[in-house]
């Protein structure tokens, strides 16, 4: 399973970056009013129009690629066996006590919180 949420994320890192180098490629919406009063190109390997259909459909593509992969890790990094429990709910190690000190029962007993006063720290 491991194995398995390493390649997702693999999968996820290159759809971000082909996401970030498609989203740099792509032409604002300002750029084609610069073409217009010839300050730019407006021909391209795919055409005037054509460009723009290609990156923002590959752009959709990787974008689906990387919530599908960011979902898919979600869910494994949530789905543990329930016996594992959470960090939250299991109590914390108990140093075992000392040789002729009060019984290990005693020691496992939280202590009771400080009130009043005695919850402010001394220097």
């Amino acid at each position: 399973m491991n194995v398995f949420a390493n390649v997702i994320l693999g999968v996820q890192m290159l759809s971000a970056l082909g996401m970030i180098g498609l989203i740099l490629v792509q032409h604002g919406k300002g750029a084609d009013m610069g073409a217009a009063f010839g300050s730019g190109s407006a021909g391209s390997l795919f055409g005037a129009s054509g460009s723009a259909n290609f990156l923002s459909r590959s752009t959709a593509v990787l974008a689906t690629v990387f919530f599908i992969a960011t979902l898919a890790l979600a869910y494994l990094g949530n789905s543990r066996p329930s016996s594992a429990g959470s960090v939250l709910e299991t109590p914390a190690a108990v140093a075992p006590a000392a040789a002729g000190s009060a019984p290990a029962a005693d020691a496992a007993a939280p202590a009771a919180p400080a009130e009043g006063a005695a919850q402010i720290p001394t220097k």
